[in-house]
């Protein structure tokens, strides 16, 4: 199996050329086969090379599987190669963006089966799973950053699939803009981190990293920009507001890129270099508060949207909060735990909002919606499921993986709780908002949506069930001991973060704490269910439409606290007013206008001097005397 590791990201790649270059012949029954078969196999191989670390695990050793392909750059000290690098946090990340890519491939043969671009966006979808697992499968960062910036290339094409709007069109560019931003970081890095310790290898930099004092500036620095990077992709304060514009894609898109792939691949990578940061304390500091702080931005401004895929998408950059807070604690298989889950549930919720989108001719607005419960009673369930599961409900996944990051961050600072605990509030709330303005009371859309009301095809909903299975056991992977669990999880990836372990202070919480944070958390939540229902069910209250004047907190809370007008003013209109400047100004009238001044000058100076041809022998003689004069007058004077 360890020789066919090449095959698990190639078989997408094949498939997206396949699509691509037959989109115009091929049926669409066979660009979703082919499509959707590629990544099943991809699966398949991960599922194998999965159980080969897992048996290797078992015994005692680190399951760690080092895959040469080529010699790529080598150039003096300069050695790098395509290799890649399969061990326990990989192994399971590849059974995420394969498993739940190949779930979305399946999906999106019913959702999209009307559009034009069939082919293109199975060929985009595939090229996306294709970038995903060279980002997850490179053993160093150069492998990774190309992964990095493919998957930034495929959430453009995707976020702007139909282009021929003009929203979509500037939403994918300023996806495509922010992650920019945060992709220098990474390039500054990899400067920096080949500069430090003479390679982009991970094995070689991270033991190398080891010599180093805890607080070194140079690690500071490296992990510093990792960070920035890790805020563009995985939406963090301030680089976010691209990703809740994401969902002018087709909604599979989005639950590709907010589930399985793009956003969690800063998290990984903070993950992948655990070690770094673990010496970096401040770095650490740093993305707890900026963590807990998008948690908590994001989950206020979920409270008042009406867009059901709005709703998601903040949630979303809340949960990504909240995997950023387990991160700066030192909580790394938390977060990551955090990834497992929230892949299970938010794809789920995002698959079932296009169920119900589709199931209402398109429309997106919760006010328009209402009763759909007996029109679509698989999606209902299935994103009830979800629901639970991402508020943080027993038995569900999210309440196992939401939990562990409050335990630490509880260890590490309460006020990190008390934070992390209000934005938990908050998620109860919204999604409850979510769940019964959209499924319960009576249908508030016209007759003809009424009329077409259905529930989706069996290629939609079979997703659908299946992520709901592992939206209710997905916790048992780590459940915590204080539960009568071996935290399995954290047993299989100690290998990845043994040595940051080594290095970190181990917060220790006693039993008694836990169950009472537990406690509180449950019933926290279960008051916010209790408050939602009593406002949306047993009163009846609609969200007020658009037009209606809106006071205090809801106002900025509805307005998004005017984060995208305040970018608009500070940043935008004044690069736009500083490139007008530079081309009107300094372009045509300061670089184009000497330009042009010389070239006036020489056709001006070449005009006046074709007089002095005329043709006449007597003036050309009177010249040559002329010229004679001034010659020998020069001699003279110079002697």
């Amino acid at each position: 199996m360890r020789d066919l590791i090449w095959l698990i990201p190639l078989l997408p790649l094949i498939g997206f050329l396949i699509n691509g270059i037959g989109r115009q012949v091929l049926s669409k029954g066979l660009v979703g086969f082919i499509g959707s078969a590629t990544v099943f196999v991809s699966f398949l191989l991960s599922c194998t090379l999965f159980a080969s670390i897992y048996e290797a695990r078992t015994s005692g050793e680190s399951g760690i599987i080092l895959h040469h392909i080529f010699d790529w750059i080598k150039i003096g000290n300069l050695d790098i190669s395509l290799s890649f690098l399969v061990d326990p946090l990989s192994a399971i990340m590849l059974l995420v963006v394969t498993g739940i890519g190949f779930l979305i491939h399946i999906y999106s043969i019913g959702y999209m089966q009307q559009d034009a671009g069939f082919a293109k966006y199975f060929a985009y979808l595939n090229l996306f799973i294709f970038f995903m697992l060279l980002l997850v499968m490179g053993s160093n960062y150069l492998v990774m950053f190309i992964g990095w910036e493919g998957v930034g290339l495929c959430s453009y094409l995707l976020i702007g699939f139909w282009y021929k709007n003009s929203d979509y069109g500037a939403a994918a560019k300023k996806a495509f803009v922010m992650n920019r931003i945060g992709d220098l970081g990474f390039l500054l890095a990899v400067f920096f981190i080949f500069n430090a310790f003479g390679s982009l290898e991970f094995a070689t930099v991270f033991q190398s990293a080891k010599n180093y004092p805890i607080g070194d500036m140079t690690l500071l620095t490296i992990t510093l920009l990792l960070f920035v990077a890790a805020t563009g992709k995985s939406a963090q304060i301030p680089l976010f507001t691209w990703l809740p514009d994401a969902m002018a894609g087709p909604t599979p898109v989005s639950a590709l890129i907010h589930a399985a792939t793009m956003v969690t691949a800063g998290i990984y990578m903070i993950a992948r270099s655990n070690i770094l940061f673990v010496l970096s304390p401040l770095t650490l500091q740093i993305i707890a508060v900026i963590g807990v702080c998008t948690a908590l931005f994001a989950a206020a401004v979920a409270l008042t949207q009406n867009d059901i895929k709005k709703v998601l998408a903040y949630s979303t950059v809340s949960q990504l909060g909240y995997m950023f807070l387990g991160l700066g604690v030192g909580a790394f298989t938390g977060a990551f735990f955090h990834v497992l889950t929230h892949a299970f549930f938010k794809a789920l919720l995002f698959l079932g909002a296009g169920s119900v989108i589709h199931g209402m001719s398109n429309e997106q607005d919760m006010r328009k919606m209402g009763g759909l419960k007996k029109a679509l009673p698989i999606t209902y369930i299935t994103m009830l499921i979800g629901t639970i599961a991402i508020s943080g409900i027993p038995p569900f996944s999210g309440f196992f993986s939401k939990d562990e990051i409050l335990a630490h961050a509880f260890a590490a600072n309460p006020i990190f709780w008390i934070l992390g605990f209000a934005g938990a509030l908050m998620t109860a709330f919204y999604m409850f908002r979510l769940i019964y303005l959209t499924f319960f009371g009576t249908f508030r859309g016209t007759e003809e949506q009424k009329h077409h009301l259905h529930e989706s095809p069996k290629s939609m909903t079979f997703p659908l069930i299946m992520l709901a299975v592992l939206s209710i056991f997905g916790g048992v992977l780590n459940l915590p001991e204080v539960l009568g669990g071996n935290a399995w999880l954290a047993n299989f990836l100690s290998p990845v973060f043994a040595d940051g372990a080594r290095l970190q202070h181990q917060h220790a919480i006693a039993h008694s704490t836990e169950y009472m944070l537990m406690g509180v958390s449950i019933v926290g939540v279960l008051v916010m269910v209790f408050v939602a229902y009593n406002k949306y069910v047993k009163q009846g209250v609609v969200p007020q439409h658009d037009q209606v004047a809106r006071t205090g907190l809801a106002k900025l809370s509805y307005h998004k606290f005017y984060v995208d007008e305040i970018y608009d003013q500070l940043i935008v209109k004044p690069i736009n007013w500083l490139s007008v400047f530079f081309a009107q100004v300094v372009d045509a009238s300061g670089i184009d206008g000497l330009v042009n001044a010389i070239g006036r000058s020489s056709f001006m100076t070449g005009k006046g001097v074709r007089l002095l041809q005329s043709g006449n022998v007597g003036f050309y003689l009177l010249l040559m005397v002329v010229g004679a004069i001034a010659i020998f007058i020069y001699g003279l004077l110079s002697f």
